[in-house]
């Protein structure tokens, strides 16, 4: 048994302390409305389960009780707008001795909670770190598969929240299954090319923090993000959505700081363009769905 501090009181906080416990370890939380420190300094491994954007806030505020070596397993999927930085560089820029891992992958919180079936992919550039705690925290009904590839890991989990934007606006729309099916596709185009120019491993984005995590987000009410996006292509203001959402939505804060290192890498990504222009310049949808589809065609794999 360890002792594992969990850093964020919300749904995803609460689902991945009762996963802890019920793997049989001690659990202490801290959250903003309960800050204390205590649980936290005694934990032999750290879950950061707080929105991406409140990271290296969160992370200075502990820093004192933290320790050399220690796991932090981040649970935040997005990319820091400040600086274009993943959540595995935050850490290492605000807390450079403890040992960053990556937990990510098709996951609501609810289901979890419930036991319902749930596999998901733990990353750490050390592969005995990340098997051993994914050993540790594994339930039967909550799997996590071991990988390396900790960027790969990041980048799906960021990418795919902003696509599920674009696939939310299509059916607030109406424009029906074989459109949702069109955009997550070519949506996974975008994110792998995106991945591979940063230098992710293909074969990550295939899996469960990639493609799996898309294909989840991009068609459940259940996703933050989808829910935003349907919300808007309904008639309702990027504000008026996100007033709407029971908690944050993330591919709504990632979306520019994506498209801006799209832009510096070269990497065409339409879809991530749209979503941007809609929720950070109030682009009317429709005239985004318009320029999508008046693009030129060409061969699938380009």
């Amino acid at each position: 048994m360890s002792r594992i501090g969990v850093l964020g009181g919300g749904a995803w906080g609460t689902a991945l302390a009762h996963v802890a416990r019920s793997a049989g370890h001690d659990v202490g939380i801290w959250s903003r409305a309960e800050p204390d420190l205590g649980p936290i300094g005694k934990a032999d491994a750290l879950i950061l389960a707080v929105p991406a954007q409140a990271v290296r806030d969160v992370l200075s505020q502990i820093s004192p009780t933290t320790h050399s070596g220690q796991p932090v397993i981040i649970a935040a999927k997005g990319i820091e707008q400040a600086t274009g930085l993943f959540m595995n560089e935050v850490v290492a820029d605000v807390l450079p001795a403890v040992k960053a891992l990556v937990l990510s992958g098709p996951s609501f919180a609810a289901d979890v909670l419930k036991g319902l079936p749930t596999a998901v992919v733990l990353a750490a550039t050390d592969m005995d770190d990340a098997r051993n705690w994914a050993a540790a925290l594994s339930l039967p009904a909550f799997r996590i598969y071991a990988a390396q590839d900790v960027l790969g890991v990041e980048i799906g989990g960021a990418l795919k929240n902003v696509l599920a934007i674009a696939c939310g606006i299509a059916d607030g729309r109406g424009l029906g299954d074989s459109a949702r099916a069109a955009l997550t596709t070519r949506g996974f185009a975008e994110l792998t090319r995106f991945a591979a120019k940063l230098g992710a491993k293909p074969e990550t984005l295939m899996g469960l923090s990639g493609l799996g995590d898309l294909l989840l987000t991009c068609s459940s009410r259940q996703s933050r993000n989808y829910s935003f996006g349907f919300a808007i292509g309904e008639g309702k203001t990027v504000a008026e959505a996100l007033a709407m959402s029971k908690g944050v939505v993330e591919g709504a804060s990632t979306v520019k700081i994506a498209r801006e290192l799209a832009s510096r890498l070269g990497v065409d990504m339409p879809i991530v363009d749209a979503v941007h222009a809609i929720v950070d310049e109030h682009a009317p949808p429709e005239e985004e769905i318009s320029r999508l589809l008046a693009r030129p065609l060409k061969t699938e794999n380009t």
